[in-house]
């Protein structure tokens, strides 16, 4: 069951709490620690926290509609969709191979 809930989009929070360049927010998703920044371009990218060795974090799909983060946790899928609207960015980050 927590499979399918993890397959899709889910809600962060708005763009609005991480409002200057270096901010993050800590989120936890199905028991998963996720951080979500704004980097100095302006864009919004998220990252799992991961406990291995090395400590990498592994960045997740994030992106941005009306104003609300939104990350996907899995990995199957990495296709998205073409934004409908001008003006809507769509940011994602595919984790490098192990």
């Amino acid at each position: 069951m927590a499979t399918a809930y993890r397959s899709g989009w889910h809600f962060i929070d708005l763009v609005t709490a991480i409002p200057h360049p270096g901010d993050s927010l800590m989120v936890t998703v199905f028991g998963e620690p996720v951080v979500v920044t704004l980097d100095e371009d302006g864009d919004v990218r998220a990252y799992r926290c991961l406990r291995r060795p090395r400590g990498a974090p592994q960045p997740v799909r994030c992106a941005i509609r009306y104003g609300m983060i939104f990350v996907n946790l899995d990995q199957r899928d990495h296709r998205l969709a073409p934004p409908e609207v001008s003006g809507i960015r769509t940011i994602s980050a595919t984790p490098r191979s192990a």
